[in-house]
């Protein structure tokens, strides 16, 4: 390791060695001392302090803090040689047992009860035991004897605080402590990007303090003072992109679309049979407002499952058709297309049938356009979009395709917008000769930092309410491998259902055999778990068992469309009674007679998805019932998911649940991106005055300075936290 002078660009290969920096970059993507500098601390331990060990679930890769209690030596079973086992301790009552396997005398005087130490490998479970198989370790303080208690390792470890960073099995933390040490012990900070004024008005203190606090904290105020000011920058690059684009947006010309009295929309409000809930009526205003402007509308609407909003939308549509233009819809899924071409050539019914016998006047065509349409009836769809006749066209990610060409595209309208990436949203957006209106629709409730953050560019409409007629769900956990018994009273809960006259579905994580689709969970698991239940699997063992004698039929996405659809239609006919299925009835799927659904391994799916799944029964004048069926131990993180799951069907509340569970920057798109997300410690619940209060700023800041030209290392700093990339996804929401 060198002594040379590190600047944020500076190649960690003259700085760590070659050898560490092959490891940093393969392991860990890290290349630059900037990229190590803010490659910031997970946690903190503090000695004497517990790390809580009962909390770790099987199957995640640990760091924990821990003092060894005992160690005991036996000799192996399947072939010669010891087995050294070493019992660690956090102080809380949590036990993990550290296996060593050969004969090796001296980790046994090294690791001696009473010593502190970091312990880091992947947790399993044997005979009910929590373990660490032969983990890497290093232990803290004197005396210590071997390479691990290395002096230069035990001074990473020397204040009151132990940084704990993500790792890899490769490389522990307190290899990258040292690395941090070694850059630190060197490192220029950069300019400071946050203009003076903005730092005193909010008492926030400089980049180069904060680097240095964060990884070698003098005290909690100073890593409290270092967390803050990097969050703020964090906070504040987002909420300048968002404010940004959200000016230029408002800047654009489009093309109004003013509604047109006694036109398809006044019909279409006279023949519908129930009224518009308040909210549909406010949201419904907002919407129609933005169309008549000459600035393309940019409008996130959101509400829970059966809140009404394809009607919402379809207003919406109708109102473009009556000026003269056209409106797409964009389905995730040909099942929900098809679904939606369906529900709303009911919902319109003579004023969607334009050309046909019966047609009211000023009726409009709806026409679906996916991959499975065979070759004559695609000309003739492509047809009635090119030439301007269908006023509304349905469609999966085949509208995007060339040779769909629409006459006056006006208004687009996407559904689940999180199943489609911006490259798709954008193509379609490309079929407009000026920039179209977009309404994006999500039924996953968006807490409001989320919204602020991730949409910060789109005005906002939330649907509250439930439109009259929808009954009750309750969920229950069913604990299968606590209490068999409970799953048998699920099956028979079931046949009860449909002796009722009622239908019922039973969902599955995985297809079965064949590739993996991106409706299920890889298959492997080395933690001893046994792979997710497949749906081709399942479906036979119930028909042969506890729903002998039932209607069964099976839904998945490697089906062939027009089975796909064939399925659908007999289980939405009542012709089914059960209908096996992985996701693909996640969203959209309306079938009001459904009253059960039975999801099998629940704790395989998140939060949202279990909420979205549980709102495809009780759509009718029926009470749902969702059994959430797991083998996850009572107390694991898995478990408590689920039970809180059960005990609430206020989607906002799960939603934040959701958010704490999952990696905060994987909400800004790093999954759509395939790049690591640069959001490292921002925490979209926790510091939500935090990112109001860097709203405001931004908001003044690009007022005054739209450009940042005045603010260059502001402007780099926000080009380095929220690449290109991001940012369009950001802003294409």
């Amino acid at each position: 390791m060198t002594g040379e002078a590190a600047t944020v660009d500076t190649p960690l290969k003259k700085l760590v060695g070659e050898r560490t920096a092959k490891a940093l970059a393969g392991h860990l993507d890290l290349h630059t001392a900037g990229d190590l500098i803010y490659h910031f601390p997970r946690r903190y331990d503090e000695r004497g302090e517990h790390t809580d060990i009962r909390s770790l679930d099987v199957g995640e890769q640990v760091t924990v803090l821990a003092q060894v209690q005992r160690t005991a030596v036996r000799p192996m079973r399947q072939r010669r040689g010891n087995l050294l086992e070493v019992t660690v301790g956090d102080g809380s009552g949590g036990v993990l047992t550290c296996t060593f396997f050969g004969n090796q005398a001296w980790r046994e005087r090294e690791l001696r009860p009473g010593r502190w130490g970091l312990f880091a490998g992947k947790v399993t479970e044997f005979r009910g035991k929590r373990q660490l198989n032969g983990p890497e370790y290093v232990l803290l303080g004197e005396g210590g004897e071997g390479e691990a208690a290395a002096n230069e390792e035990v001074e990473e470890f020397a204040g009151a605080l132990i940084p704990v960073y993500p790792a890899a099995a490769a490389v522990p933390t307190w290899v990258i402590a040292r690395c941090v040490r070694v850059v630190l012990d060197t490192f220029t900070p950069p300019e400071d990007p946050l203009p003076a004024t903005v730092r005193a008005t909010r008492n926030l203190a400089d980049i180069g303090t904060a680097l240095r606090e964060i990884h070698r904290p003098t005290s909690k105020e100073a890593l409290y003072r270092a967390r803050r000011r990097l969050k703020w920058d964090e906070a504040f690059a987002v909420q300048l992109t968002l404010v940004q684009r959200k000016q230029r947006a408002a800047a654009s010309p489009g093309r109004a679309r003013p509604a047109k009295a006694g036109g398809l929309l006044d019909a279409f409000d006279a023949r519908l049979p129930y009224e518009l809930t308040s909210g549909q009526q406010v949201v419904g205003r907002e919407i129609a407002a933005d169309l008549a402007r000459p600035h393309p509308m940019h409008r996130l609407l959101q509400g829970e499952v059966g809140s009404g909003k394809t009607v919402v939308a379809l207003r919406a549509m109708l109102q473009v058709v009556d000026a003269g233009g056209q409106a797409a819809l964009l389905a995730p899924t040909e099942v929900l297309a098809a679904q939606h071409h369906r529900g709303i050539l009911d919902l319109l019914g003579p004023l969607g049938r334009a050309g046909e016998l019966g047609a009211a006047d000023d009726a409009t065509r709806v026409e679906l356009v996916t991959g499975s349409l065979g070759a004559a009836a695609r000309r003739r769809a492509l047809t009635e979009v090119a030439e301007g006749r269908a006023g509304i066209v349905l469609g999966t990610h085949a509208l995007l395709y060339e040779g769909v060409d629409f006459h006056d595209l006006g208004l687009v309208v996407v559904d689940e917008q999180h199943r489609f990436g911006v490259e798709q949203r954008d193509a379609l957006r490309a079929k407009a000769e000026q920039p179209p209106h977009v309404l994006v629709m999500t039924a996953t409730p968006i807490p409001r930092t989320v919204a602020m953050t991730v949409y910060g560019d789109l005005e906002t409409s939330t649907l509250s309410q439930l439109p009259q007629g929808r009954s009750p769900i309750a969920s229950h956990v069913v604990p299968a491998a606590e209490k068999p018994a409970f799953l048998d009273r699920a099956w028979r809960r079931l046949r009860e259902e449909v002796t009722k006259g009622h239908q019922a579905y039973v969902v599955c994580p995985r297809i079965g055999e064949g590739p993996v689709s991106d409706e299920e969970p890889p298959r492997e698991d080395d933690n001893g778990r046994r792979p997710p239940l497949a749906v081709t699997e399942v479906a036979p063992l119930l028909a042969e068992g506890p729903l002998h004698g039932l209607r069964i039929g099976v839904l998945h996405g490697r089906l062939p469309a027009h089975e796909k659809d064939a399925v659908m239609r007999a289980y939405a006919d009542g012709e089914l009674d059960v209908l096996v299925a992985t996701t693909v009835v996640e969203v959209g799927v309306n079938v009001p007679n459904a009253t059960v659904m039975i999801v099998l391994d629940a704790d395989r799916f998140g939060v949202s998805q279990l909420h979205q799944l549980r709102g495809r029964v009780g759509r009718g004048s029926a009470a749902g019932l969702c059994l959430l069926v797991t083998e996850a131990a009572e107390g694991s993180s898995a478990r408590e998911r689920l039970d809180a799951v059960a005990s609430t069907t206020d989607g906002f509340k799960l939603a934040e649940l959701d958010l704490e569970q999952r990696r905060e920057g994987d909400v800004l798109g790093a999954t759509q991106s395939g790049r690591r997300s640069h959001l490292r410690l921002l925490s979209l619940l926790r510091d939500a005055e935090l990112i109001r209060d860097a709203r405001a700023e931004a908001t003044e800041l690009v007022e005054d300075d739209p450009d940042l030209s005045r603010h260059p290392a502001l402007a780099a700093s926000v080009a380095a936290l929220v690449d290109e990339e991001r940012a369009e996804y950001l802003e294409k929401g």
